[in-house]
């Protein structure tokens, strides 16, 4: 499969672009005004501990306290099971027990023993928050997941460091290998090698992926990296700060990309701006120079994104209809509690057998509700309600065509089985704001629902208005102002209605369009003063 990046980087944004097989599948987008935050370090204080739901929150210095639940302060139990850790990184979760207490933090809770524990399901307990945590108190903590709608960030006391080849978790004591890399003899080889040279007292550490064939001396070298700025932590820390603090800061958007995704498996990465190009560079020189071929400074006129046509792409990004190649469609809304997503056949009606174009037009659906969550960046819950299938062979192959294509996402994300209401449910990792969230805000004129009223409805709305001033009495001269379609409506669809009313409230009627106004709003003037009177007579 081909692989590109784009990086278009002004003062202003920085937006990364994804490719595979020439198809957009990811875009990232990073403003000054709305830094990253997931990664960062800080010295939180304590503000409140509830018992009840299992949870603090802790002032990190942002607008909102952030949040910290019990299972946080737990180190992961299990080499290869991501989805325990909601908040952990794409890949980074190993077999780590406890590490070496630190006097000026607050360590993870061991799992032996069980003072002050509740049981949490099967799997594994989690500490009574209130008997470990106190209001006023200081502990580090690290965002795992940015605010989202009201909701403040979330942060875990089990911090932990990332590397190009490795991940640091201080409070470790084992070395994990990431569950993508698949081959037993690789892992124990990679679990040797990294275990000979860590040093004892320095924590835990988990192979990423992209390790697979690296050298002992990228090891070391990293290790040592990483550890150093684990030290600078601890020494900031021990200064006397007072909380809030940020104690780190996580790489930039550009940084991290390179570190996290750019690899042997890209095939080239283009960059339009000269200050990154050379940021790049230098930065691939000191943690893979044999990637430095791969990396190419776009000068031409046109922009990069318009000659790759991106840019289109990203026009349509917030559709809730996407049409696929045979015909059919896939409708996409995100609401506050779940995403849902509806298949739909359209126009390709197939020719004989019902059920093979069915089946189709499911797959390529499939194919592109995978494509549409990476690149929209859509978490939490999401329900596909696919085309109905008689076959389960049919209903089990469109879910494998799903799974198969969120492989290759970088999120976290779990397809489960077809449901006896024929939907699939799934969810995908969330630690930030989805783009439409972040790119978009709420219409003024229909407050979010997508919808306005119709010219008919406003017709009535206008016609109630007109009742009550006329029960009033006081007004005798009113200039009626509306959108230009809705006045269209009355003189094509109800040319008597104004006249009428005015004969029947003894009132002088005279109707203006106004484009300047919403599609269902009027106005109601007072002549000839031209003081507006609407707020008395329009309540419904």
């Amino acid at each position: 499969m081909k692989r590109e990046i784009l990086i278009s980087g002004t003062p202003r944004e920085t937006r990364v672009a994804i490719l595979e097989d020439d198809r957009l599948v990811e875009l990232l987008v990073d403003r000054p005004d709305q830094r990253r935050t997931v990664g960062d370090v800080y010295l939180g204080r304590v503000e409140a501990v509830l018992p009840g739901i299992q949870a603090a929150f802790v002032d990190i210095g942002l607008e909102k306290s952030a949040f910290l639940h019990a299972s946080d302060l737990l180190e992961p139990e299990d080499d290869d099971d991501p989805a325990d850790r909601d908040e952990a990184e794409d890949e980074e979760v190993a077999e780590v027990e406890e590490g070496s207490e630190e006097s000026a933090v607050v360590p993870a809770v061991k799992r032996r023993g069980d003072g002050g524990r509740r049981e949490v399901g099967a799997r594994r307990a989690v500490p009574d928050i209130s008997e470990i945590l106190k209001k006023g108190q200081t502990i580090p903590v690290q965002v795992t997941k940015e605010p989202i709608s009201t909701k403040g960030c979330r942060v875990t006391a089990q911090i932990s460091l990332a590397g190009r080849f490795l991940v640091y978790m201080p409070y470790a004591s084992k070395v994990g290998i990431s569950r993508k890399i698949e081959s037993r003899e690789q892992r124990a080889k990679l679990r040797e090698m990294v275990s000979r040279i860590l040093p004892s007292d320095a924590g835990g550490m988990i192979v990423r992926t992209v390790a697979e064939g690296v050298t002992e001396d990228h090891f070391r070298r990293e290790i040592a990296t990483l550890v150093d700025t684990w030290d600078k932590v601890k020494r900031k820390q021990g200064q006397g700060r007072r909380a809030p603090a940020l104690l780190h800061r996580e790489a930039s958007l550009t940084r991290s990309l390179i570190r996290d995704v750019f690899s042997d498996k890209v095939d080239a990465l283009w960059v339009d701006s000269k200050e990154l190009h050379h940021e790049i560079s230098q930065y691939l020189e000191m943690i893979d120079p044999e990637l430095i071929e791969r990396v190419h400074f776009y000068g031409d006129d046109a922009p990069l994104f318009d000659t790759f046509r991106v840019e289109q792409e990203l026009r349509d990004l917030f559709k809730p209809r996407v049409d696929l190649p045979t015909g059919g469609y896939v409708i996409i809304q995100p609401t506050e509690a779940l995403v849902s997503i509806d298949v739909n056949t359209g126009r390709y009606t197939g020719k004989r057998d019902p059920e093979k174009t069915i089946l189709r037009t499911n797959v390529e659906a499939a194919r592109e509700i995978a494509r549409q969550i990476r690149l929209r960046d859509v978490g939490g819950i999401i329900v596909c309600d696919f085309i109905d299938m008689e076959s389960k062979g049919n209903r089990d192959r469109v879910l494998q065509e799903l799974r198969t294509h969120l492989g290759r996402d970088r999120a976290r994300t779990r397809a489960y089985a077809v449901s006896e209401l024929g939907l699939i449910e799934m969810t995908r990792q969330r630690v930030r704001p989805s783009l439409w969230a972040s790119m978009t805000r709420e219409c003024g004129t229909c407050h979010g629902t997508g919808r306005v009223f119709s010219p008919e409805v406003v017709s009535r709305r206008l016609e109630r208005a007109l009742q009550r001033a006329a029960m009033e009495k006081k007004e005798r001269r009113l200039a009626i102002r509306l959108h230009p379609d809705v006045a269209l409506y009355l003189i094509e669809e109800e040319p008597k209605l104004v006249a009428m009313l005015g004969r029947q409230g003894s009132i002088e009627l005279e109707v203006r369009d106004d484009p300047m106004l919403r599609l269902d709003e009027f106005r109601l003037m007072s002549r000839p003063a031209g003081r507006d009177v609407t707020e008395l007579y329009a309540v419904a």
